[in-house]
């Protein structure tokens, strides 16, 4: 059993507060982006293709993630102050909202560039899992996302009044620290198979179901409340995820012939939209 001490907010400036939760989101996206800029140069796109991702993909990815985890708890918690929605900065990103928001930007910056979304995607897969992995080390900080009370043998306690728990002192079962875990296994995973000769598609297809199968299982110890048949908002997801990434996985890898010659669209990428 761990208690911990750290307080969220690293230091304050006049009124303003510079929180581990912020600066940790920002170092989990630079780490993403540069990882994926390696892959993108590996891969031929050139860094050119990461650019404009940066712009629109990281944004609708934060506010996919703020809005998911707004939407899970309007009733007891937003409803009641609707200002606290802003406070991003606090605390309060859902994974699954940002996974899904991202992918819904990458799809449309890809449509409107002409690139080839399936090659996109398995170029930010290692990417996207290792940035979750940092993030989830902002939720171990403040308290963020922390599962049902536990009497042991593994929980985490914490002790400043600006943690994110909903009581000091008492010992929760830290699912952060399982998903960072398995985060960090999924991205060594990934990080092996990009150089086997896969289908395009098939590494981003790989880590969503991967992901999806962990989530649900983690999720069993956290303190979502459930929304149907007994699951909470992220195992529906992640139910919908396998529903639907298993046979696309299953008709990808039936390709004969795997493709990772670039198309003319992504040649002489333009840096902007």
């Amino acid at each position: 059993m761990i208690t911990v001490s750290i307080d969220p907010i690293l230091f304050s400036i006049g009124h303003i507060m510079i929180r581990w939760y912020s600066l940790i989101v920002v170092a989990a996206i630079a780490v993403g982006i540069w990882i994926a800029t390696k892959e993108a140069e590996r891969k031929g796109l050139g860094k050119a293709a990461i650019q404009p991702l940066v712009l629109w993909v990281a944004p609708a990815g934060i506010v996919g993630a703020r809005l998911f985890h707004v939407a899970d708890h309007w009733d007891d918690v937003y409803s009641l102050d609707p200002i606290r929605i802003l406070y991003v900065w606090q605390g309060g990103l859902a994974i699954w909202g940002g996974v899904i928001g991202g992918l819904v930007a990458l799809v449309i910056v890809a449509r409107l560039q002409g690139w080839r979304l399936p090659l996109l995607l398995d170029t930010l897969a290692p990417a996207v899992v290792l940035g979750q992995a940092i993030g989830r080390l902002a939720c171990v900080i403040t308290g963020d996302a922390m599962g049902k009370p536990t009497t042991g043998p593994f929980g985490f306690a914490y002790t400043s009044p600006n943690a994110m728990v909903p009581q000091l002192g008492v010992y929760y079962t830290p699912t952060p620290v399982y998903e960072l875990v398995m985060n960090v296994g999924i991205f060594a995973l990934l990080w092996q198979l990009r150089k086997k000769k896969l289908p395009d598609g098939a590494l981003f297809l790989i880590y969503l179901l991967l992901y999806a199968g962990g989530r649900f299982l983690i999720t069993f110890w956290s303190s979502y409340r459930s929304v149907a048949f007994g699951l909470n908002q992220s195992q529906i997801i992640s139910l919908a995820v396998v529903a639907v990434g298993l046979p696309l996985l299953l008709y990808v890898l039936r390709r004969k012939h795997p493709s990772h010659v670039l198309s003319q669209s992504t040649k002489g990428i333009r840096p902007g939209l």
